[in-house]
């Protein structure tokens, strides 16, 4: 009988995932197996032909963010004419990403393969500082049989 490498479980013959952590049996890596699209992160409770193996647990990434004085500037002129402040919108965009991913590699270090019920928050907390959080569920899912 086959044994996980994470975890060194023996597994039924012919398993693609070990039962317990959900590590790849058949890639033999010693980590756990993301999805063949790769490491998912979704906002709704489940994700469509995966089966939720195991919660992990609630996992968090910040990103906070402020404008230099040249951002500021460009900004302030930006708002005076009208439509959209791309200073702060390629600002949010990189805060979200680094959310984001702080929420991922949180996950993973739990063991997770995917993210479920993200949530991402923006919110005001100082006079010029953004703060972009990002809130899930880290999950280990399987394909569907």
């Amino acid at each position: 009988m086959p044994t996980c490498p994470a975890c060194r479980v023996e597994v039924p013959e012919g398993s693609k995932f070990c039962p317990r952590c959900g590590s790849s049996i058949s890639g033999g890596a010693s980590t756990p197996a993301a999805p063949a699209q790769g490491f998912l992160m979704v906002t709704t409770p489940t994700i469509p032909g995966y089966r939720i193996r195991r919660v992990l647990g609630v996992v968090t990434g910040l990103s906070p963010r402020t404008r230099g004085v040249g951002g500021k500037f460009v900004a302030s002129i930006e708002s005076m004419l009208g439509g959209e402040v791309t200073a702060f919108t390629s600002e949010l965009e990189k805060a979200r990403g680094e959310a984001m991913d702080r929420v991922r590699r949180r996950a993973q270090e739990l063991g997770a393969n995917a993210v479920v019920g993200l949530d991402l928050e923006t919110s005001e907390v100082f006079q010029s500082t953004v703060v972009v959080s990002a809130t899930g569920t880290a999950v280990i899912v399987e394909p569907e049989s």
